[in-house]
């Protein structure tokens, strides 16, 4: 006989597990269903951020920058280190034993606000009087039915089209976080956050990295100046970045792998590296899931069709995260799923998609939130801009990273905050300050007249709101 539950919740990413835990606070009765398996077959909730994102690669890109300062950064403090090496098996156990911590942790966390956990994947069966049936294939088949359904399924990696992802040669992010060794040469195509992440954690180890983009501009989402400043620093940092080239052939052997390509002035080039890392983007994870069992709709991208509050086109389906449209951000997934989980209570979730941060954990870090200069030029708004450089931060001068700025867009006339562009060091870190006031609509001014704490990094926030009315203290 089906298990009966208020809400069946499959995935355990971000977006469902928060939402899960949420709907069990809120007094429901909870499930939630969850695939993915440790190395020894057991459960590992937490989705891609936690066991192939997120949390791995911030594991990684600590060890690789701990290992890049002891080389080439602590004489400048004085600090003798010689003959420093770095063991890539230890490196990596101890990624995964921070991962394992965080699965624990959601464990956990469902023991403790008595969500029932159900380890195999989820699928629809049928409508059912008064909700739906979902099939659980774990080690042993069993059913569920929920009154209300929250899909939260995830993404996959894109793979290059007739280039399928073998995670030995070819890699995902997955198989990118698993590398056993340092390569000698390594390609990636695709220069957004996993490729400069994983970039950054490899060349920091030793490796040559190459990165092949497609697009002629470098971040193209970021702000123009703030994409510009960081690219600087990769350049110096000795990141190969090729911007504007097509991708040919792709060949794989004993010796690695072969990539042809013509770069942005149409010249034929090939390159032959060790391994091959492909991060082109995510595509809606919707496999298995039995949609047209219940009529489930979805777009052409393969995306869950929803509307502004995570409602489906069947009554009582939800959907949240990035199997729906919207940024792929983890944040935003768990900004959903507590947003569904509130609105089956029938209260009024909420969120804001005008304020989520962006970040890429390089260093320097890159963060930002709102909009960009070049989006308010090209939607007509009358803005001024302010900006401090690092260089001028007194605390940036004592960490040693004294690399890139803040800045601050706001209205002309209101003087409300429209973006807030970060590119320096603890970028991640900053820009919350940046989120919450943009969050209580507060003006550049707002931000001006906080007392900051001196000295520290977010003194350069402050300086970059008064620079918006042409005014600075110089800390």
């Amino acid at each position: 006989m089906s298990k009966q539950f208020d809400v069946v919740v499959i995935g355990g990413g971000p977006g469902g597990y928060i939402a899960a835990i949420r709907a069990a606070q809120l007094g429901f009765n909870v499930a939630c269903i969850d695939e993915w398996k440790n190395e020894k077959g057991g459960p590992a909730p937490g989705g891609t951020c936690t066991n192939v994102g997120c949390i791995p690669s911030k594991a990684l890109l600590q060890s690789s920058e701990h290992f890049e300062h002891a080389n080439k950064h602590f004489a400048d403090h004085g600090i003798t280190a010689s003959d420093v090496k770095i063991d890539i098996a230890k490196m990596i156990g101890r990624k995964d034993t921070v991962v394992k911590q965080n699965n624990d942790g959601i464990l956990y966390l469902f023991k403790k606000n008595k969500v029932s956990f159900f380890h195999g994947r989820g699928s629809f069966v049928k409508a059912a009087e008064g909700g739906y049936e979902i099939k659980v294939a774990g080690a042993a088949e069993e059913t569920v039915t929920g009154k209300q359904i929250i899909i939260a399924t995830g993404s996959n990696a894109r793979a290059l089209p007739g280039t399928p992802f073998d995670e030995q040669l070819v890699l995902s992010n997955d198989g990118a976080l698993r590398i056993g060794a340092v390569p000698k040469k390594l390609c990636l195509i695709g220069s957004g956050v996993i490729g400069l992440e994983m970039g950054s954690v490899w060349r920091r180890l030793g490796a040559d990295v190459t990165i092949l983009e497609g697009l002629p501009t470098f971040l193209g989402a970021v702000d123009e100046q703030i994409a510009k400043e960081a690219k600087k620093a990769f350049d110096k940092q000795g990141l190969k970045i090729e911007l504007g080239v097509k991708v040919g052939e792709i060949k794989t052997g004993k010796k690695g792998v072969s990539i042809a390509y013509t770069n942005a002035k149409g010249e034929a080039q090939a390159l032959d590296v060790d391994k091959l890392i492909v991060s082109i983007g995510r595509v809606p994870n919707t496999i298995g899931l039995n949609t047209e069992a219940v009529g489930l709709q979805l777009d052409e991208r393969g995306a869950i069709v929803v509307d502004a509050d995570c409602k489906t086109n069947l009554p009582g389906v939800w959907a949240v995260g990035d199997v729906v449209r919207g940024p792929m951000l983890a944040h935003k997934a768990e900004e959903e799923g507590v947003a569904v989980a509130e609105r089956i209570a029938g209260q009024h979730g909420h969120v804001n998609f005008n304020t989520i941060p962006w970040v890429i954990y390089t260093s320097p870090e890159i963060a930002w939130v709102g909009r960009t200069e070049q989006q308010l030029k090209a939607d007509g708004v009358k803005y001024k801009a302010g900006s401090f450089p690092f260089l001028a931060n007194g605390r940036a001068r004592a960490l040693g990273d004294t690399t890139g700025m803040v800045k601050m867009l706001a209205d002309a006339e209101t003087d409300e905050i429209l973006g807030v562009h970060i590119v320096g060091p603890q970028a991640s870190e900053l820009i919350a300050e940046a989120v919450v006031a943009m969050e209580f609509k507060a003006s550049s001014e707002d931000i001006a007249r906080i007392c900051h704490a001196h000295p520290s990094l977010s003194e350069a926030t402050k300086e970059a709101a008064l620079a918006v009315d042409k005014r600075t203290l110089n800390f």
